[in-house]
């Protein structure tokens, strides 16, 4: 038998979770080292007063990207939880009783979209075709592979989607639709992306289709039955999860070779280290000679917005939203320059609030409402609980005024989330809550590199790497990364199985 590499990976997010699954899965001994006292990095669960809430992502978008995972692992998303299509996928708020629901029957939307805008039905029949084509291209040429070279990008498939990369999502959704309410829905699913419309290639409307056709999805339980199936398929492969473990430093031997991490004041020695932690911070656990990206570098890079979460229980059940509700009801536009031009505190934010008991009872006691509240902002501002408190009556006040829904004396539980917290848990650079933002001078081999360009057997996963912020990214990360150590490590193997 061959002999396998002993691999030590930092952090257990999404990003790591799936990277030693499939390093383990090929045979490989892999040890994991979280700081916080549970996994599931961003996406860990919070329990209180019978209400449980995902503390961070709650979208399940993409789910064949989830489906190839299990795949790989000889496994079926089915084996680990239930999943429920929401329907409508979700609703748009634009002002007092005045919003859209998003349905999933596809011939149900391409009505919406005409009532609202005339020829926007047909013209929506064809945006979605080339937004499949995309998202096509992009599942089986791009996403998947390493960003370690431009030529990765080239192919007669995407050359012939060149202009797509040079045009903006908003050029070429306000080319097509003239509605301030349709080009706002057809304009959300690039937050996913972390930039704004107007800054990124439009050839991600692949978004969209995967938004409209792919469709919206709850798993049973959150988000966090996500993290905890990769856990139990971690597991099953002989992974180690080592949690309450603070990784201090990256060791580097005299070859200029990573050799292990210290991990709470004890060495622990490895063929191969890998972090999934935030990578400003990954490497400032090296020497600094062996850092490749400066501290100039962090800063002067687009980052996806941060956010401010409120997770609020109720003692009553809403009636006027659904599962996933967007408040639209004030300027994208203006929101967007406070996050990306001019980075400051909104005056008038946009929201989005998530109800996931509407779907799911597990999660909130029997008529009660746990509700999930964000609003995006921009990296390293400010952050106090005057602030905090502020937005929340703020976007409390907005939630009455727009829904009707009364909460005040119904709040049995609340609990906000913000920069600092982001810092703190995550070692999170500026607070940053979804990494870099996907623009066209950071996409793909524009990223920071998942190999490190001055440590041997040392690599990076996640967010602030390829292909993108977000979920599946994330999960297609760890895939990446682990590719690339079975690679690398190829001739290792070939010299191990002779001894």
């Amino acid at each position: 038998m061959s002999k396998k590499l002993n691999i030590g990976i930092i952090g257990a997010g999404y990003a790591s979770l799936s990277t030693a699954c499939y390093l383990a899965h090929a045979g490989h001994q892999v040890t994991m080292f979280e700081k916080n006292d549970s996994i599931g990095g961003r996406s860990r669960q919070l329990k209180a007063k019978g209400f449980t809430f995902d503390m961070g992502p709650t979208w399940y978008w993409m789910p064949d990207v989830f489906d190839r995972f299990f795949e790989d692992m000889g496994k079926k998303t089915i084996d680990y939880y239930d999943l429920h299509r929401t329907d409508p996928a979700y609703r748009v708020v634009f002002g007092k009783e005045d919003f859209m629901d998003m349905p999933t029957d596809p011939e149900a939307l391409i009505a919406l979209f005409e009532a609202e805008e005339k020829g926007a039905g047909e013209a929506l029949r064809k945006f979605l075709k080339k937004a499949e084509d995309n998202y096509n291209i992009a599942m089986k040429d791009l996403v998947y592979q390493p960003g370690l070279s431009p030529m990765e990008l080239v192919s007669w498939k995407t050359i012939s989607k060149l202009s797509l990369f040079i045009k903006t999502i908003s050029s070429d959704v306000r080319s097509r639709f003239k509605s301030h309410k349709l080009i706002s829905i057809l304009e959300f699913p690039v937050l996913f992306l972390g930039a704004k419309p107007s800054d990124t290639p439009a050839f991600y409307n692949f978004m969209n289709y995967a938004d409209m056709s792919l469709g919206t999805w709850h798993p049973k339980g959150g988000m966090f039955s996500v993290v905890q199936a990769m856990e139990k398929v971690a597991l099953e492969n002989g992974v180690s999860i080592c949690t309450s473990a603070n990784v201090e430093a990256i060791q580097v031997n005299d070859s200029g070779a990573a050799k292990g991490i210290l991990v709470d004041g004890e060495t622990v020695e490895f063929d191969v280290v890998i972090s999934g932690a935030d990578y400003a911070h990954s490497e400032s656990l090296l020497p600094e000679k062996y850092r490749v990206y400066s501290k100039k570098f962090w800063e002067s890079r687009t980052y996806a917005p941060s956010a401010l979460l409120f997770y609020v229980g109720l003692d009553k059940k809403l009636k006027n939203i659904l599962h996933h509700t967007l408040f639209f009801d004030t300027s994208f536009e203006e929101h967007a320059r406070a996050i990306y031009d001019s980075p400051d505190w909104p005056k008038e934010p946009m929201f989005y609030a998530s109800f996931p008991s509407q779907t799911d009872d597990f999660l909130a006691p029997e008529g009660h409402e746990a509700c999930i509240f964000l609003i995006p902002i921009a990296p390293g501002l400010e952050d106090t609980e005057e602030i905090r408190e502020k937005f929340f009556h703020m976007i409390m006040g907005r939630l009455k005024e727009l829904t009707g829904e009364e909460t005040d004396g119904h709040i049995v539980f609340k609990q906000s989330y913000c920069l600092k917290d982001f810092v703190k848990d995550y070692n999170s650079f500026k607070g940053n809550a979804y990494g870099l933002a996907n623009t066209l001078m950071q996409t793909a081999f524009l990223r920071p590199s998942i190999v490190s360009k001055k440590v041997k057997d040392l690599y990076f996963t996640g967010q602030l790497t390829v292909p993108g912020p977000g979920v599946p990214p994330s999960l297609i990360s760890g895939k990446i990364v682990a590719d690339k150590v079975i690679a690398d490590h190829s001739n290792y193997y070939r010299y191990a199985s002779n001894l």
